[in-house]
This record gives structure tokens, C-alpha cells and sequence, in this order.
């Protein structure tokens, strides 16, 4: 006997009706409110979903630093990576992309569904300069729903308790790990030496 759940008919009887709070916070815009959490929130997960699958990138930049341009409509810069560029490459063929916004020390969250598009406007670059380097693309969001998450989700993983924190050093270093990935012929060892450095130099 399968005990997978397979029908939307068995998840409401497992978890019944959404109560009505859960109803009235879903928007089709950002209020006062929910602006403010995206003001304030320096960093955010895009996902995307595409041909080859689906995709979720971290992007963090100062408070702030996606824009909204109107109450349906947000605008966010892609800053220098790895050029995998998985979400670019999804939104050319499936627009739709979901947002979650993280504040440090906040335990609510903002979600945000849309539609995406990429832009090389020179107008909506510009307003993304930092240190004189403008990204490559801007990823501009049309606003279908937003809502915002209580605090449950990081108030159990302690997200933010200092006390919860463990020491960089028990886990693979990002070198280690490119060198094991390698078969052994990357050079980890330096990897690691100049990361902080490179890291710092290649932000914008």
C-alpha cells in the first residue's frame, strides 16, 4: 500500500481549510507593509523554473537593494557570479519566479509570485551602480501575489540566535570541496588562501 499523497483532496483533509488570516494576507501588490519588509531586507532567493528543471539562487546586496519601481512591479540587479546564469536562462523561457525575503534578526519572511523579465534598459541599469560598475542585467518582477510568513519557520531552525551559529571550520572549506570535485587536480589549498580577497574584489 502506497502511503504517498497523491490528490489535492488528501492534503485538505490532512490539514484542513487555510484560517482566514492566511486568506487576507495574500495581496496582489505591496502595501505599506510589505514594502517596508522589502526595504529593508538585503537579502533574497529567486526561484525559477524551466526546461531543465527548476532553480533557487541566493542574491544579497545592501538593504534594499531590490527596487520597487510601483506597488506591483520590482526590479533587482544580477551582480557578478559564476555565469551559470540557471535563472536568466529559465525566465527566457518561463517567466514566472518566486521571491523570499530574509531580514537579519526578523522572524517574518516576505513571499512574493510573478512574472519576470530581463532588461539592459540603460535607465534601469544606471540606477543599480555601485563603485562605478553597473550589473549586466536587471531582473524586473510584475507582482502577481504577495504574502508574508510568521516567524515559526526561523524561530524553530534559530536562524538568527548567535548561539546556534557553528564554526566555519567544521564544515569543508570552499576550496576543499572545488579540489575533492576535481578529482583532486585543483589547487584548494591557495583556493582558500585568497578567497577572502578575491571574494571582496569581485562583488560588483
Amino acid at each position: 500500500m502506497s502511503h504517498d499523497v497523491s490528490s489535492v483532496e488528501q492534503l485538505e483533509t490532512l490539514y484542513g481549510a487555510p484560517g482566514e488570516r492566511a486568506i487576507w494576507k495574500e495581496l496582489t501588490y505591496l502595501n505599506e507593509d510589505y514594502q517596508a519588509f522589502v526595504k529593508a531586507s538585503p537579502f533574497v532567493v529567486l526561484a525559477s523554473v524551466g526546461a531543465q528543471g527548476t532553480d533557487c539562487s541566493p542574491k544579497g546586496d545592501g538593504a534594499g537593494f531590490v527596487r520597487i519601481l510601483d506597488e506591483r512591479t520590482l526590479a533587482l540587479p544580477d551582480r557578478p557570479g559564476n555565469n551559470r546564469i540557471d535563472n536568466l536562462r529559465n525566465i527566457v523561457g518561463d517567466p514566472r519566479v518566486s521571491l523570499l525575503f530574509l531580514i537579519p534578526g526578523v522572524g517574518e519572511t516576505l513571499r512574493v509570485n510573478g512574472r519576470a523579465r530581463i532588461s539592459v534598459d540603460p535607465d534601469l541599469l544606471v540606477q543599480f551602480e555601485v563603485n562605478g560598475k553597473l550589473p549586466k542585467t536587471v531582473i524586473v518582477v510584475t507582482i502577481d501575489a504577495a504574502y508574508f510568513h510568521c516567524a515559526k519557520a526561523v524561530v524553530r531552525s534559530r536562524l538568527w540566535d548567535p548561539a546556534s551559529q557553528i564554526p566555519r571550520e567544521t564544515l569543508p572549506s570552499t576550496g576543499a570541496m572545488h579540489k575533492r570535485l576535481s578529482g583532486g587536480h585543483f589547487d584548494g589549498e591557495t583556493y582558500d588562501r585568497d578567497l577572502q580577497k578575491n571574494t571582496l574584489a569581485g562583488l560588483y
